[in-house]
């Protein structure tokens, strides 16, 4: 006869096909330390059950590579016989009526959380949100999980995010949502606007100081649509006076439920003596071994410091430095001390997420705490060394923060490199980082950098702090006139620029001409009467100075000043000055320069859209130039035309737009913000689905991009629509 723990490990197994018997790599879960996570119970709890189980046949165990893991290890297989066992003994579980969005963790036994996941699951059922709070390791994502699972049951819609150190609001966004989620809080708040609808955010504590900010906005401005919210966090609250959440506190489990994490075989007496010296902390009476020394009741930091630590080896030890010094999870393969992970994930020291590890947040931060007593800033510069040989945006944001971390003399030279690397891939580390070596090294270069990040991120408060700490002159003036913009306040944004402007060195103050005449062209929505505008800047481009410039600049300059000389006289319908203009380009760059097929397409579009008969041909043209183009910018500039072009676009156009991926435009060029932007207009114009959220994106990032027409406009479109 089968006890309960036999059977729910056969029941667990059993969700595992044969044809893992064979294969080389095998899921974490089916090892000793899956097994457990999923029961949730102490290792030493699962080898008398699993040592009866192979023993009655019911159960195989082999040695296998599990993923993630540096060496094989011990795996275990149910049996024909286990999964008949299986069956028999099982309650048929309830298919989910639900759907989850974002990294859901796995569902796991919960022990003693009955009455809080039945309390808070009411609650959100009944329009309620929470923050739930509690110690590292006490237990928070299981009961999230429940407490998702359990609405899922009901038919709800879960959409989960987990933070880390360089989270945001647009990555919270993109886990809820899935890919290409809107990111400004007024159109992810849009999105997520449903009844029967439940946000999780888990482990939110993680998410930088720098980055905070933002989320506590999107969830406030969640909190108010008919979607409910549970936060998750450790003290101390990142969110303190939140409105809009209830807050719960999470304790250790009472006594007699947090006995059956431990080994049925183990004296009753025993039992409860190591769950009141672990305040039934669950993280902790899995860190337990029987060798341990019991702390004074409560004492579960000193626990972990005085008996965990103890019994690691030295190379375990140095693998815990590793990952407790680490600014985000890490890869066994990449690591510089990886031999001792085997050691602590046997000692239930290590949390997986897939092949990305790091420790139990309530071990991490007690080693972190002892490495800043002596040892830490070496380790930091040895890590800085290891990720300086290696290439990436992540081997840069790695050894930004490690050569931060160890005292070493960072220059803003080097910042500048790296946090260009690093923004080409994720704009929230960057921002981190750039925090970070300010906080060290407060260098005005390093403003100027921090002020350009926070305004291409649409972070407005942020941006201003950063220019304030500028010296006063022009270049202060143009990102004020860049924030001003963003604010809405256009009047004073003109005079800023002007100003600033007019105090430029000669190449900076052409450049800076030129750019503002750029933005003034695509400051239109797509069917806008331009005509008027093309004039206007038609007599600005002519007014550019170029006789200031050096030669070879003033080449460039002039090249610059005819394609936008071209794109004018097409929107005005001038056909023939369009192609004198053409001519020009050609003569300047060569008859081979990669940018004529792109002005000969949009000639060829411009002409399809006064005469209908060569509308098919140009778009003929127009397909085969979209699928050739491997250039981001040049793609999607290439979709946005032969969009506008045409009255009913056809439908490989519209799934050109629907799969360009927004995210591989760079939000550190004007160019690409801007292309980003319009590329949430045809979202919404070609998707009905999405056309409310999209165009409050849209709207939002044509006002950071300087659009103030096209952003009124659009504005104007949206409110008659609604």
């Amino acid at each position: 006869m089968l006890n309960q723990r036999q059977l729910a490990i056969l029941v667990h197994l059993s969700g595992f096909g044969r044809d893992l018997e064979e294969s080389w790599d095998v899921p974490r879960a089916i090892s000793l330390a899956g097994i457990a996570e999923h029961l949730g119970v102490v290792r030493s709890a699962l080898h008398p059950p699993l040592k009866s189980l192979e023993a009655e046949r019911l159960v195989s165990s082999r040695s296998a590579h599990v993923i993630g893991a540096p060496r094989r290890r011990k795996v275990f297989h149910v049996t024909d016989s286990g999964r008949e066992e299986a069956r028999a003994g099982a309650k048929k579980p309830r298919k989910s009526k639900g759907r989850s969005v974002g990294p859901v963790p796995d569902a796991t036994k919960l022990h003693g959380r009955d009455d809080i996941v039945s309390r808070i699951s009411s609650g959100l059922s009944g329009g309620s949100s929470y923050l739930l709070e509690g110690l590292p390791g006490i237990g928070k994502t299981s009961v999230a999980t429940a407490v998702s699972r359990t609405l899922l049951d009901d038919g709800w819609l879960v959409r989960w995010a987990t933070c880390q150190t360089d989270s945001d609001s647009a990555s919270v966004a993109r886990m809820w949502l899935g890919g290409r989620a809107p990111t400004s809080k007024e159109a992810i708040v849009t999105r997520v606007d449903s009844k029967k609808t439940l946000l999780v955010l888990d482990e939110a504590q993680q998410s930088s100081e720098r980055l905070v900010a933002g989320i506590r906005e999107v969830l406030e401005a969640c909190s108010e649509t008919s979607a409910v919210i549970l936060a998750v966090t450790r003290a101390p609250n990142p969110f303190p006076d939140i409105s809009g959440f209830e807050s719960i506190r999470l304790e250790g489990l009472e006594t007699d439920l947090a006995r059956e994490l431990l080994p049925q075989e183990m004296s009753d007496e025993e039992a409860i003596e190591v769950v009141e010296a672990m305040d039934g902390h669950p993280l902790a009476l899995n860190l337990w071994s029987p060798d341990d020394e019991l702390p004074g009741a409560g004492a579960v930091m000193e626990y972990v410091e005085e008996q965990v630590f103890l019994r690691l080896s030295q190379s375990g030890a140095s693998s815990l430095d590793e990952l407790s010094l680490s600014p985000l999870p890490l890869e066994v393969e990449e690591m510089l001390e990886p031999g001792g992970t085997e050691e602590l994930d046997e000692s239930a020291i290590l949390r997986w997420a897939g092949t990305l590890v790091e420790p139990h947040h309530l071990v991490r931060n007690v080693r972190r705490a002892s490495l800043m007593d002596g040892g830490a800033e070496e380790i930091h510069s040895k890590l800085a060394e290891m990720w300086s040989k290696r290439t990436g945006s992540r081997a840069r944001r790695m050894e930004a923060h490690h050569r931060l971390e160890s005292g070493m003399s960072v220059g803003a030279e080097w910042v500048t490199k790296s946090i260009s690397e690093i923004v080409t891939e994720d704009s929230a580390a960057a921002a981190v980082v750039l925090q970070q070596a300010i906080s060290m090294n407060p260098e005005a270069e390093l403003f100027e950098l921090a002020s350009d990040l926070a305004l291409e991120r649409g972070e407005s408060r942020i941006a201003s702090e950063y220019i304030e700490s500028m010296e006063d002159g022009p270049r202060k003036n143009l990102r004020m006139a860049r924030l001003a913009r963003m604010e809405g306040d256009w009047g004073r944004a003109d005079e800023l620029e002007a100003s600033a402007i007019s105090g430029l060195e000669p190449a900076e103050r052409v450049r800076a001409e030129i750019s503002s005449l750029v933005r003034l062209h695509d400051d239109r929505l797509p069917g806008s009467d331009s005509r008027a505008d093309a004039k206007a800047l038609l007599a600005g481009a002519d007014s550019v100075r170029l006789s200031d410039l050096e030669e070879g600049d003033r080449e460039l300059t002039g090249l610059v000043l005819d394609l936008l000389r071209h794109s004018l006289a097409l929107d005005s319908g001038d056909l023939e000055e369009a192609s004198r203009t053409r001519d020009s380009i050609e003569r300047r760059t060569g008859a081979e320069d990669p940018r004529l097929p792109f002005l000969d397409l949009r000639s060829r579009l411009s002409a399809g859209a006064v005469a209908e008969e060569f509308m098919d041909e140009a778009l003929e043209a127009a397909r085969s130039h979209i699928d050739s183009s491997t250039d981001p910018l040049e793609r999607i500039r290439a979709i946005h035309m032969s969009l506008e072009a045409c009255s009913k676009p056809p439908n490989w156009l519209i799934e050109a737009h629907s799969s360009f991926d927004p995210d591989s435009l760079r939000d550190s060029l004007a160019s690409h913000r801007r292309a980003k932007a319009y590329f949430w207009y045809w979202r919404g114009a070609t998707s009905g689905e999405d056309r409310l959220s999209s165009w409050k994106e849209s709207i939002v990032r044509l006002r950071s991009a300087g659009c103030r027409k096209a952003a009124r406009e659009l504005t104007q479109r949206l409110s008659r629509e609604l």
